[in-house]
């Protein structure tokens, strides 16, 4: 596997070793002990989530709030999305810096996203399948989001606003101002 920077600390690219051949393709999506290696920190998910997506749906950007906060690693099974990460960690020399990238099921790159961090994807094809493992177990409590067109994010979706589709939940999430994080 090989491991890139975002811009983000301790947020990375993850790219597979993809071995091809006459009958297809194979590689590994996961492995923990190289990944905590890799990474420097103890992994332990224990939830995976999948999402398909219609082109032009956004879903975010979303996180929990203290000790149900999760880390993700995140990647496209079918289809393409602009994924966004944004760092809520006050002591983080990146607070409020946000990072973007296209994930593809061709390109086969995962993101990790550590805890502290919102996210968020907008689908770029129809029938977009996403999964992400989560090492916390989603508590509705401890959920919260940020309004994903905040003005003090400063965040280019590079998709036109009048195509997207979010949920009613997703319009009514608060500005980052607004919280209490």
């Amino acid at each position: 596997m090989n491991i890139t920077t975002t811009g983000l600390k301790d947020c990375v690219i993850i790219e597979p070793k993809v071995f091809t051949d006459s009958r297809g393709v194979f590689f590994e999506s996961y492995n923990k002990r190289i990944l905590e290696k890799e990474l420097n920190t103890k992994l332990t998910f224990v939830q995976d989530n999948h999402s398909v997506s219609v082109k032009g749906a956004l879903r975010g950007l979303h996180f929990q709030k203290g000790d149900k906060a999760q880390a993700k690693m995140v990647r496209v099974i079918q289809g393409a999305v602009l994924d966004v990460v944004v760092d809520l960690r006050k002591d983080s020399p990146t607070f409020k810096n946000h990072f973007k990238i296209v994930l593809t099921s061709e390109s086969r790159e995962m993101l990790y996203i550590p805890k502290g961090m919102a996210h968020g994807f907008i689908a770029l094809q129809d029938n977009t399948v996403f999964l992400y493992k989560c090492d916390s177990y989603y508590d509705k409590e401890s959920e919260s989001g940020i309004f994903y067109n905040d003005p003090d994010l400063n965040i280019d979706w590079e998709f036109d606003s009048s195509k997207l589709i979010l949920s009613d939940k997703d319009r009514k999430l608060p500005l980052l101002k607004e919280l209490d994080i």
